[in-house]
């Protein structure tokens, strides 16, 4: 009988036994499997990661813009070379087909490509002569500490491509407090990051650990600004404690996305890209699309449509390549989205597809649900206001442009939404009027590059400035702004008396 691999924690570049006396489970998505073991690190632990990336601070910050980009255009490469083996690991800890998990992969690439454009994004705003002789100028200055606190859903995307590149680009340091259901992602790409990467000891910290050690990042005065993505319960908590405690904050929290799908819509062509946005990645990514308002006067053929395409996916096995829908994290997030199924009939929805009883040959151990349809959903059916994390989608039938703006607009989420027309008038308004802080018209998945803020609203999102574009860049750095004044001896004198900071000529 093989021994499971028990993980390690990361400080001062060094894998390190830990002392924890509880281990969380890491398995295989699609086979149930036990694959690894994370330890939950105690509190001296969390402190020794903290103090690493202080530590390390002084040396990396004080770096040239020069160097650090160099590390960064390094990096990429190695991130690039590694996809392949990343993918699969994505694919098995957390059950995304491996086209997903290489487009996990590829959206910690693009951020890190970002990040080697960095001198040209950190510029002063301005350089200036105020009056004669005064010369003022802005510059951004790395905050010192910075914490990430991981989701389960993109465990190379979110830490890799969201909490780092353009962390550690400015000159700060990390510490990655990594998701326990899929950390190994992570962990392989840490040790890639030290081993192949060449980066100074500390710079990037790795923690595994429960709610109450996580706190530590949230209040420890060392740790200058804290990044989040998860539940809005837990993001609001997060939000206010490290607020509370003088640290920067994002807290990326969950969503509601909203179709609104109109009779002049190319109906194939949209429902095609809900079918996608839906059901991709399982559902279990916050830019999902999981309600579809429709036009009452096409709403019967766009379910039989909907279903149709639906039931022709291919459930499977994670890491084979012909599935088209893998399983979901785990089986406790199995039975939550399947009790979320049950909810939404109970509250009178209409079961077009089921999908709770899907079983996989060869994998019946695996965590699948398959594809689920909930039609008329009616305004507040909890099922169509609450995040699911799932792939069901939810259709709610209105009778215009208008009551479906109204529907939409009254979610208490915002993080996304989109429109299906072919009305030029009807989509210019959808992009005044949505509450939504990422807008797709005609596009399912309406995530902006890297080079863009991924810009959610509402209750999806807590903070000022969101995750990467220059967004990013303004996060990561804190501004500095410098008067000078050189004059000669006898200017100097007859100055005399004056007030220092005068502008008089």
């Amino acid at each position: 009988m093989s021994t499971v691999e028990r993980k390690k924690y990361c400080a001062d570049g060094r894998w390190i036994e830990s002392k924890a006396d509880r281990y969380m489970p890491v398995t295989d998505s699609s086979s149930g499997e036990l694959i690894a073991e994370v330890p939950c690190c105690t509190p001296d632990e969390v402190d020794a990661a903290i103090t690493s990336a202080q530590k390390a601070f002084s040396e990396w910050s004080h770096l040239s813009l020069a160097k650090r980009t160099q590390f960064m255009f390094k990096w990429r490469d190695i991130l690039i070379a590694h996809k392949e083996e990343l993918s699969l690991l994505c694919s098995k800890e957390l059950g995304k087909t491996l086209g997903e998990a290489r487009g996990n992969v590829q959206k910690a690439i693009e951020p890190t490509e970002l990040a080697c454009a960095l001198p040209s994004l950190i510029e002063g705003e301005c350089a200036l002569q105020v009056t004669s002789g005064y010369d003022t100028s802005t510059y951004r200055m790395p905050l010192g500490v910075t914490a990430g606190i991981v989701p389960m859903n993109f465990p190379a995307m979110i830490p890799w491509g969201w909490m780092v590149p353009l962390a550690i680009a400015c000159g700060n340091t990390v510490v990655l407090k990594a998701n326990s259901s899929t950390p190994l992602t992570s962990i392989r790409i840490l040790e890639l990051f030290y081993e192949e990467g060449g980066f100074p000891s500390g710079v990037v910290n790795l923690v595994t650990c429960g709610r109450s050690e996580a706190g530590m990042l949230l209040t420890d005065p060392r740790v200058k600004a804290v990044t989040f993505v998860g539940t809005t319960g837990i993001g609001k908590s997060v939000y206010s404690t490290a607020a509370a405690h003088g640290k920067r904050v994002q807290a990326q929290c969950e969503a509601k996305n909203h179709a609104l799908l109109l009779a002049d819509a190319d109906l194939e062509a949209a429902t095609n890209a809900i079918i996608n946005s839906t059901y991709g990645c399982a559902g279990m990514r916050c830019m999902a699309l999981p309600v579809v308002c429709v036009q009452e006067s096409i709403a019967d053929r766009f379910v039989a449509l909907l279903k149709e395409k639906a039931q022709a996916l291919r459930v499977g096995c994670a890491y084979d390549e012909n599935t088209q829908l893998g399983p979901v994290v785990s089986a406790a997030h199995k039975q939550k989205v399947c009790d979320w199924v049950r909810r939404g009939v109970d509250e009178g929805a209409e079961l077009v597809l089921d999908g709770r009883g899907v079983v996989v040959p060869g994998y019946e151990k695996g965590f699948f649900v398959g594809p689920t349809i909930l039609d008329h959903v009616e305004p507040g059916m909890s099922v169509g206001d609450c995040e699911i994390f799932g792939p069901v989608t939810t259709v709610k039938r209105v009778k215009d442009y208008e009551e479906g703006i109204r529907v939409m607009n009254a979610n208490p989420f915002a993080n996304g939404s989109c429109i299906f027309t072919q009305n030029g008038y009807c989509s210019r308004r959808f992009v005044m009027e949505t509450d939504g802080g990422m807008v797709g018209v005609n596009v399912g998945i309406p995530v902006p590059t890297a080079y863009f803020p991924f810009s959610g609203n509402k209750a999806s999102f807590f903070g000022d400035l969101h995750v990467l574009g220059r967004d990013g860049v303004r996060f990561f750095t804190r501004a500095k702004t410098v008067t000078t004044h050189w004059f000669d001896e006898e200017a100097a004198k007859r100055r005399v008396g004056t007030w220092e900071g005068s502008t008089e000529a």
